[in-house]
């Protein structure tokens, strides 16, 4: 990813945004990881900075968050995270400096930060603005008389599904007014017109010409299913009789060890596919893995959101995913791509030999997942949520640009219904 442009250098003249008058945002990610909720923090973080908002990112320090903010040029402020007995340690930290910078609005992205957050509104006698911005699903049912206060404290919440936010309803207690949809983002620039031709993608990422080339991309945890998709491989192969390679992106959670990663590597030499099966390092800017690749696998137990399925989708490459979490919603069976019951390798091999032998039709699913795929740039995404801080923090007077933002998003929303 390229470093995201400084505030003042990409909107100036007439049109430029009144600063002055717009309250200053922060992002806060307490997570020492670098995951896919890691970076679309990160990511919203400079899209926005990137649009005029005076953005601060919070994060903890020597993560590879904070090394990523800098890289990427997002003015970050760092501290010790302190937890249980100890947080209020942290949340009055995270208020003083909040107070220093002339933070209006939060937005929150992980659930268990939740609670620190709202600490430090109360701290700071309600007068922060706490955006939730929703990555993960509930879980089990957060209605007891803890979850119901702390909720009350987050002005609004955004949901990036519509399925999400009907668990959000069913699951809480939290006043459904302040509940909006906003879809996730990614910058669908980054992903179409390819920048490679599958065999220069393929040389980039020293992968093997002329064979069908699987590919899966995400954290190497047993929750995201790369041990099952090596388990398809080896049906393709055998039963279906396909020169068929994987490549699997990613790296294990940080400070969770990798023993996960040498269960996969036993496996491989189990099934004799050590030449089939290719591990590749996680990349910042992972188009180059989707043009190199023929079929995407998405393979999560209970994805909620499916980044990578959307960069898939965005990319251009068939879709074969599990039928269980946001993956059903972002997926249309036979339109979009095609689905499989979690756990079935028949199931998965067959859809996968489906897709390589019904070209035509799997040229049609392609073309109506292009289509779609407007609903999740992320400029529609930041438009959005600008609606909801305008509600949150209204300006008296809205300089030309900010009222041509709010038309785009409103445009959004019509098209969406």
């Amino acid at each position: 990813m390229k470093p995201f442009t400084l505030p003042g250098n990409s909107v100036s003249g007439p049109d430029a945004y009144d600063l002055a008058a717009d309250p200053q945002l922060a992002v806060l990610c307490l997570s020492g990881s670098l995951g896919g909720l890691e970076l679309n923090s990160l990511k919203f973080a400079g899209w926005m900075q990137e649009r005029g908002w005076r953005v601060t990112f919070f994060a903890p320090s020597a993560t590879p968050l904070a090394y990523w903010a800098d890289e990427w040029f997002i003015p970050l402020e760092t501290f010790a995270v302190h937890r249980g007995l100890a947080m209020p340690l942290l949340a009055w930290s995270l208020k003083a400096q909040l107070e220093r910078l002339n933070i209006g609005v939060l937005v929150v992205t992980q659930n268990k930060d939740l609670a620190v957050a709202t600490l430090v509104k109360t701290l700071m006698g309600g007068h922060l603005r706490i955006i939730y911005q929703q990555h993960m699903q509930l879980g089990r049912p957060k209605r007891s008389l803890v979850h119901t206060l702390r909720f009350r404290l987050v002005d609004a919440w955004l949901s990036p599904l519509p399925g999400l936010a009907r668990e959000v309803a069913s699951k809480t207690k939290f006043d459904t007014s302040r509940l909006r949809t906003v879809p996730l983002g990614l910058p669908l620039e980054q992903f179409a017109p390819p920048t490679h031709t599958p065999a220069q993608a393929r040389r980039e990422l020293d992968l093997p010409q002329g064979v069908r080339l699987l590919g899966i991309l995400g954290r190497i945890d047993d929750g995201k299913g790369q041990d099952f998709v090596i388990n398809v491989l080896h049906q393709l192969r055998k039963v279906h009789g396909y020169d068929a390679h994987l490549v699997i992106m990613g790296e294990p959670t940080r400070n969770e060890g990798d023993e996960f990663l040498h269960q996969l590597q036993r496996q491989v030499a189990r099934l004799g596919l050590q030449r089939q099966v290719h591990f590749r390092p996680f990349r910042t800017d992972p188009a180059v893995f989707y043009q190199a690749i023929d079929v995407f696998m998405m393979a999560s137990q209970s994805e909620t959101y499916g980044m990578v399925t959307l960069e898939a989708l965005a990319s251009g490459v068939p879709v074969v995913g599990a039928a269980t979490g946001g993956t059903l919603e972002l997926v249309q069976h036979g339109q979009t791509g095609l689905l499989y019951l979690w756990g079935d390798v028949a199931a998965a091999a067959r859809a996968v030999h489906r897709t390589f032998d019904e070209t035509a039709a799997t040229h049609e699913r392609v073309e109506r997942a292009r289509l779609g795929r407007w609903r999740y740039s992320h400029h529609r995404q930041c438009a959005l949520t600008e609606d909801v801080i305008r509600e949150l923090m209204p300006v008296t007077a809205a300089p030309p640009r900010r009222r041509a933002l709010a038309l785009n998003a409103a445009f959004a929303r019509t098209f969406a219904e």
